[in-house]
């Protein structure tokens, strides 16, 4: 195994998630291998709660060994929707209020958000992937009207 972690010691996070129900987490980062690994570099053990695939893994805790910090969080990826909720909240909010200037919503077909993400106005589909989903003709704009 030792000849399988030698190229950890050339990177700077590891990620371990070997986990096998019922039974404690296989140990895939031994102590040596810690030793050996660059100062600043991160070992995340998503298998913490079973013991840990590294050695020095402190289950429920963030450590530094050897210069190495390692993060043996309890379910570290029940976390991921809480940050991905906040990240879909800060873009929807700035979408809001990129369309909504001075307490009136803005739909100008010029801006190039609103018009890739306006999909209906006035009873028409004006959206061009949605048209072409319908197998619509493509909307003739007032520019193409005039020639």
């Amino acid at each position: 195994m030792w000849d399988m972690m030698r190229p950890a010691f050339a990177v700077v996070v590891v990620i371990t998630a070997a986990v096998v129900p019922g039974t404690k987490s296989p140990l895939l980062v031994t102590a040596d291998m810690v030793k050996g690994m660059s100062p600043g570099s991160v070992i995340v053990d998503l298998a913490s709660e079973r013991g840990g695939n590294c050695e020095l893994t402190q289950p429920g805790e963030k450590i530094v060994a050897h210069g190495v910090t390692i993060i043996g969080w309890y379910n570290l990826a029940s976390t991921v929707p809480y940050h991905a909720s906040q990240m879909y909240a800060r873009n929807v909010s700035a979408f809001l209020l990129h369309i909504v200037k001075e307490g009136k919503l803005r739909l100008d077909p010029a801006d190039e958000i609103i018009k890739d993400t306006l999909l209906t106005t006035g009873g028409e589909i004006v959206n061009q992937r949605l048209r072409e989903f319908y197998k619509l003709p493509p909307l003739v704009t007032a520019s193409q009207e005039n020639k």
